[in-house]
């Protein structure tokens, strides 16, 4: 696999996991437009490479993620004298853009959070299947506090917290800590050695087959939009596939000469 230029990442592509770190720690990894195109063309090409099974989303320096940069706003506002509201419209979208590709990845996604995880960067937490989270980092919604809102985000941080939280998180703007944050379920995890921690779940995720953690991601995904009947139906399909398939025939004989398959080595 070659992986995208770019330059306001840092890759790193090792033992089947690769490593996506926002690098703009002079603000806090806030989020240009080109940071979001870059991550959407990152995420594109590491779908199709199956030896990729996890993706690590991480900040550089102290901080995950400050939320949207300011400077693209200011951007949108000169494009906004020639195209109306259509520049923010499109500077908006894009994130919304990501978020949903970020959440369909074929790949175990888990985000490391520690100081600012704040609009834009709590939405990618809120995409992640495993979301570590050191006790001090500093979460919230701060959007309705710039006279914006949280639009792209908010579906997403429903799904993950419900609506009752997202409603006093977003309508008050509060800032809260990783301890909270795992009261609400946005995250899974609340340590202060996020390494240990990350390297404890990259181990587990190891030992899971990547084709059938891929198909189960999207298994679960789709218990959101299916009716149960079909989803139930598909879902036998898929087992059928999976047990007669590579990684089915593969677990099954080490199951039986009770050695570890093939993934797990």
């Amino acid at each position: 696999m070659t992986l995208p230029t770019v330059t306001t990442l840092l890759l790193d592509h090792a033992d089947g996991v690769l490593t996506i770190t926002l690098n703009r720690p002079e603000v806090r990894n806030a989020m240009s437009l080109a940071m979001v195109e870059e991550l959407r063309a990152v995420l594109r090409t590491s779908a199709a490479d199956a030896s990729i099974r996890a993706l690590v989303l991480r900040g550089a320096g102290e901080h995950f993620c400050a939320g949207g940069d300011i400077k693209d706003m200011a951007g949108a506002r000169a494009r906004a004298q020639t195209e109306g509201e259509n520049a923010y419209r499109q500077l908006n979208r894009a994130f919304g853009a990501l978020l949903e590709e970020a959440q369909n990845a074929p790949q175990v996604v888990i985000a490391v959070l520690e100081g600012a995880v704040l609009g834009g960067g709590f939405g990618l937490a809120c995409v992640s299947d495993i979301a570590i989270a050191h006790p001090s980092a500093k979460f919230g919604l701060p959007e309705t506090s710039l006279g914006i809102i949280p639009a792209q985000i908010a579906p997403f941080v429903v799904k993950r917290i419900g609506l009752t939280h997202t409603r006093r998180l977003a309508l008050t703007a509060a800032r809260f800590d990783g301890e909270e944050a795992l009261r609400l379920g946005l995250v899974h995890v609340c340590d202060a050695d996020v390494e240990q921690r990350l390297a404890q779940v990259l181990d587990q995720v190891r030992q899971c087959a990547p084709g059938a953690n891929a198909a189960t991601k999207a298994l679960l995904l789709a218990t959101e939009r299916e009716p149960l009947n079909s989803l139930l139906d598909d879902a036998a399909g898929l087992f059928a596939a999976a047990v007669v398939g590579e990684e089915g025939v593969e677990g099954t004989m080490a199951f039986m000469q009770k050695r570890k398959p093939g993934w797990a080595v």
